[in-house]
């Protein structure tokens, strides 16, 4: 049977919180997200109950990462129906600041990563985002003090940056890599997919598509250059604006010339209409 999470809203009811399941010598996994949750975020609360004892979900729409002309305003926020799935879940905490809670009046500080958050993927068409997400995802650990904290493989750059920074700044949590969650179709299941049209919600799965058939030409021996021309070729006479189509080294997320020299990652995103998705697949 389902209970609902404790929700907490402030710094110090948070830090009262932690220090009682600590007490009580337990672990905790921490599951951030940004709310709109659907059935990927529901999995990475099932791997975080694999790994400790108690888990606490954010849900906190980050500013910081998104530039002017995004959709910071217009993002989904799903508050009611959040919860519901939470306490579906048995989660035990959701962590949900608000804004002036996390940045407050004067706050000048923020990390500033470099390393796979400068590889010319995301951060060539929003340099702006690794630096807010590092630093909200700073202030979450030393919030929360978890053990765990999971993270989606969809967003492939940001677990990797997330993941040095945690090493680089020895915070003592152990950053893991949840597998991406797809429909049926192989659509990369987002909290941006709701503002896909009928029409472009079949389109969509080209992105997929694409970076099967490009995996299995590497796999039968084709050379890089011409595996990322032909995708990019099929999304973009699907109908899409193509950002980036990308066979990259899948641990430093750097170009490769063949695909023999290490794991290999294929990483794309484009924009349909006014949507941007972002998908990888290992190769």
């Amino acid at each position: 049977m389902s209970r609902s999470p404790t929700i907490v809203r402030t710094v110090p009811a948070l830090r009262r919180a932690v220090d009682s399941l600590r007490a009580r010598k337990a672990t905790i996994a921490l599951v951030p997200t940004m709310g709109a949750l659907h059935d990927g975020h529901a999995s990475l609360v099932r791997l975080a109950k694999r790994r400790a004892n108690k888990v606490i979900v954010s849900i906190f729409v980050n500013p910081t990462q998104f530039a002017p002309s995004e959709d910071f305003s217009s993002y989904p926020r799903t508050w009611k129906a959040d919860v519901a799935k939470l306490a579906a879940e048995n989660v035990d905490l959701i962590w949900n600041p608000d804004v002036k809670t996390m940045y407050p009046d004067g706050f000048a500080t923020r990390i500033a990563p470099e390393g796979p958050a400068t590889v010319g993927l995301e951060d060539r068409f929003r340099p702006h985002f690794f630096g807010g997400v590092a630093t909200v995802v700073g202030k979450l650990f030393m919030q929360v003090r978890p053990d765990f904290a999971i993270f989606g493989e969809k967003d492939f750059q940001q677990l990797r940056v997330v993941t040095r920074m945690a090493g680089d700044l020895d915070l003592a949590v152990k950053v893991i890599g949840s597998k991406t969650v797809r429909e049926r179709d192989g659509l990369a299941m987002s909290s941006r997919n709701v503002y896909l049209t009928p029409e472009q919600r079949g389109v969509a799965t080209t992105l997929y598509r694409a970076m099967k058939q490009g995996a299995a030409r590497l796999r039968a021996g084709d050379g890089i250059d011409a595996v990322m021309a032909g995708g990019a070729e099929m999304i973009t006479a699907a109908g899409f604006v193509l950002d980036y189509f990308e066979v990259r080294h899948a641990e430093t997320l750097a170009p490769m010339t063949a695909a023999k020299d290490g794991p290999v990652r294929i990483l794309v995103a484009a924009k349909l209409g006014t949507t941007r998705l972002i998908d990888n697949i290992a190769v």
